[in-house]
């Protein structure tokens, strides 16, 4: 099929098997899909969503594009994280440590800002010698030594995520929960760890803005991970003015969300 009839496809709200995807997202890759009609499909999913189904083989082909990272050889639990991105997240920098000082491995690849959030990758460098570049090899010795490894998304690990990230950071496509929701779990998935923490922010300062959207794009993560075998834990942080009262999350164990003052207010 051709680029331009999987774009229609797209574009008329019809879902695009596993090969259209592919053809895509890999032509794209190879350069010889050019950014224009990436853009196209990109923003027809922006309009029309993706299938669950969709959803699942954008994140696979993302996956593997690239190479995966073998814990196995680490003793011990391993766990990753990840946040949706939100003015202020500084959570990594504070959950990481402590994870690890508790006796689990803590290994987690992290982004660069999108939209108007910063990344995690961003403040570290920010740290005069702090190195986030690190290779599969030296991150998996740093996570079997001190227990914690935190680098950025290296050229070998889901390149056509990495690629395509940055062309929607530049063409008002990041807001689309499926895309989102792919784009985290490409990631993810690639990390041979033993759980997931899925920290989904809300909030004017967040990417989802309501209650609703969070619950739909934690779901989401929650879904790509259990069809490619991994616990997924949910967590959730309004992100608004300092002086906002509502300062609650959701809790992975108790699975729905409390307010400040500890009330149960909602549930998946």
């Amino acid at each position: 099929m051709r680029i331009y009839d999987i774009i229609l496809k797209k574009r008329n709200g019809l879902e695009n098997t596993r090969s259209e995807i592919e053809e895509l997202v890999m032509g794209y890759v190879k350069g010889s899909v050019p950014d224009y009609q990436m853009t196209a499909w990109l923003m027809a999913v922006y309009f029309n969503h993706l299938s669950p189904g969709e959803r699942s083989y954008l994140t696979h082909i993302m996956l593997n594009s690239g190479e995966r990272i073998d814990l196995s050889s680490i003793e011990g639990i391993k766990v990753d994280k990840h946040s949706t991105g939100g003015v202020g997240d500084k959570v990594t920098l504070v959950v990481g440590p402590v994870v690890a000082s508790c006796g689990l491995v803590f290994a987690k690849l992290s982004g660069r800002g999108l939209g108007h959030t910063g990344g995690t990758i961003d403040k570290l460098e920010s740290i005069p010698g702090f190195t986030t570049s690190l290779d599969a090899d030296r991150f998996k010795r740093q996570a079997s030594r001190i227990g914690i490894a935190i680098a950025g998304q290296t050229a070998e690990v889901a390149p056509a995520d990495k690629k395509i990230y940055a062309l929607r950071d530049v063409t008002a496509t990041v807001e689309e929960i499926s895309l989102i929701a792919s784009s985290i779990m490409s990631k993810k998935l690639a990390i041979d760890s033993d759980g997931i923490l899925l920290d989904v922010k809300t909030g004017r300062g967040a990417f989802m803005k309501n209650f609703e959207d969070a619950r739909e794009l934690a779901l989401a993560m929650i879904d790509i991970g259990e069809r490619g075998g991994k616990k997924s834990r949910r967590g959730h942080k309004r992100h608004g003015p300092a002086t906002r009262k509502d300062g609650g999350q959701f809790s992975g164990g108790h699975r729905g969300y409390r307010d400040a003052e500890g009330q149960r207010s909602g549930r998946f």
